[in-house]
């Protein structure tokens, strides 16, 4: 962990960006969090960006500020971007439908659910070939 109590992990796969963070998040996490999320923006198409924050032992309103950074820059780009949260807690879905944020998020059991998912959708059949 940081000084602050909170720690930031991003892996880079093939069609999406996931960031997962574990302890606090609160003001000061914030501000690291989004620096985070906007330096892995271009990681992935779309992008794809997978928040997986089931390891947060707290968070206030910061992660919602994040979320909606997220939501927002993507909107602005125009892209095709997605945002997914790995089993987010009950009460992070209870924030997310208050705030009407819910309805912008996918949400998904496991990051290995959305790896495969991504790769299903996205890899072409065998034997296809690119149009020219």
């Amino acid at each position: 962990m940081t000084s602050d109590g909170l720690r930031i992990d991003t892996t880079r796969h093939p069609h999406c960006t996931v960031l997962r963070a574990r302890g606090r998040l609160d003001h000061a996490g914030r501000v690291r969090f989004s620096a985070d999320v906007n330096a892995v923006w271009d990681w992935s198409d779309g992008p794809v960006l997978v928040f997986d924050l089931a390891e947060l032992d707290f968070y206030d309103s910061s992660v919602i500020g994040v979320l909606a950074m997220a939501m927002q820059r993507m909107e602005e780009e125009h892209g095709d971007g997605r945002i997914i949260l790995v089993r987010p807690s009950g009460h992070l879905l209870s924030v997310l439908r208050l705030t009407d944020l819910l309805s912008h998020v996918e949400l998904r059991d496991s990051v290995a659910e959305i790896l495969v998912e991504l790769a299903t959708v996205r890899t072409p059949p065998a034997g296809a070939t690119t149009p020219r």
